[in-house]
């Protein structure tokens, strides 16, 4: 399975995926630390994927969306985009609204 393959698998069987340096329980960069506490603020079950652990994925993730950083994240197989763009529509409530438009379970 190609790279290509391996991404789009996961961000379709997954309802939030993290693309991240590092895990959710030790992440490797502020930013991705950053979206795993957003998310588990909200209570959502997300997957992730640690781009530290292969090079083939940390370059596949970026050139599957011609989007140069990392953290990724993906709802329902969208991308969303990186920390910045998570934080501000977090903070706006925007996220909260995109995730339950998606039918993404949250916490109360």
């Amino acid at each position: 399975m190609s790279v290509k393959d391996q991404i789009s698998k996961t961000v379709t069987e997954n309802d939030v995926v993290i693309y991240m340096k590092g895990t959710p329980v030790f992440p490797q960069c502020g930013f991705s630390s950053t979206v795993v506490q957003v998310f588990d603020y909200l209570g959502v079950d997300y997957a992730s994927v640690n781009v530290l652990e292969d090079m083939d994925i940390r370059q596949g993730i970026k050139d599957f969306n011609n989007w140069p950083t990392i953290p990724q994240i993906f709802v329902k197989g969208e991308f969303i985009g990186g920390c910045d763009i998570v934080r501000e529509m977090f903070e706006s409530g925007e996220l909260r609204t995109l995730l339950t438009e998606k039918g993404v379970e949250m916490a109360a």
